[in-house]
């Protein structure tokens, strides 16, 4: 068995490498970032990996929103009001903002996430700067509603699509293997934010864990067929590494199996 992957964009940041690297970087030039939903399709099941932010909260924190998330999925033909399966890597804004888009999803969540968005680590401005209270209160109202699946470590989604805690960058930070044509992908999401994160060992500088941080590194590597195979979760470097699947997607989204 095998899916697809496509990474679609929606939204981009500049910003200087000081921004990307724990203790920043000597040269400083510019590192711009950009920002992506995954869309995982194949056997029958379409799956959205995280969620985005909205216009409001892009606007709030400085950020350009380049295409919604909704136009995004509709331009790869998925409705989403009608998805069923949404894997939330992590509740930090720009990967579960919009949650409320998906009325039909069960959401995927490592238990350790609830626990660290919602526990003693938030009283800590450095530790709550990357949540947006409405969207980790969001979530909570949706376990009470019995559509959050929450994961204990490792999980299957389906036959070839499974979840993986790594923490480091959040305590419950969770990352997706997929199986692809071309072998074993990782969708890394905030195990590292940038190819030079993970190449360089240079830890991005939101964590909650460099240790765990580190071994994430690993652990993914591990579980994909090459290093090649691991997909960071911010790189603009994935457009120009990836095809577009068509023409008029170029620039908006690129297929990663």
């Amino acid at each position: 068995m095998s899916y697809e992957i496509y990474a679609i964009k929606y939204a981009h940041h500049e910003r200087n490498a000081s921004a990307n690297f724990l203790g920043g970087d000597p040269h400083d030039g510019p590192m711009p970032m950009d920002y992506f939903v995954w869309l995982i399709r194949g056997q029958g099941r379409e799956i959205v990996v995280d969620t985005g932010f909205n216009a409001a909260v892009a606007a709030q924190r400085g950020r350009r929103v380049t295409l919604p998330v909704e136009e995004g999925l509709r331009r790869m033909q998925v409705e989403v009001a009608s998805v069923k399966d949404v894997v939330i890597t992590h509740l930090h804004y720009d990967h579960v903002g919009n949650f409320d888009l998906f009325p039909q999803a069960t959401f995927h969540l490592q238990d350790l996430e609830m626990q660290y968005a919602t526990g003693r680590c938030m009283a800590v401005e450095a530790m709550r700067h990357a949540y947006e209270l409405e969207d980790v209160v969001g979530m909570v109202r949706r376990v009470y509603a019995g559509r959050v699946r929450l994961h204990d470590g490792d999980g299957e989604i389906s036959p070839g699509v499974t979840l993986h805690h790594v923490g480091g960058h959040t305590m419950g930070l969770q990352i997706v293997r997929v199986a692809t044509r071309r072998g074993w992908v990782v969708l890394a999401s905030d195990a590292s934010h940038y190819y030079a994160n993970m190449e360089q060992s240079r830890p991005f500088p939101i964590v909650y864990n460099v240790g765990d941080m580190v071994d994430g590194w690993h652990k993914a590597r591990a579980l994909a067929d090459s290093p090649a195979h691991v997909i960071p979760g911010h790189d603009p470097l994935v457009m120009d590494r990836y095809p577009a699947p068509a023409v008029p997607l170029q620039g908006t989204v690129v297929r990663l199996d």
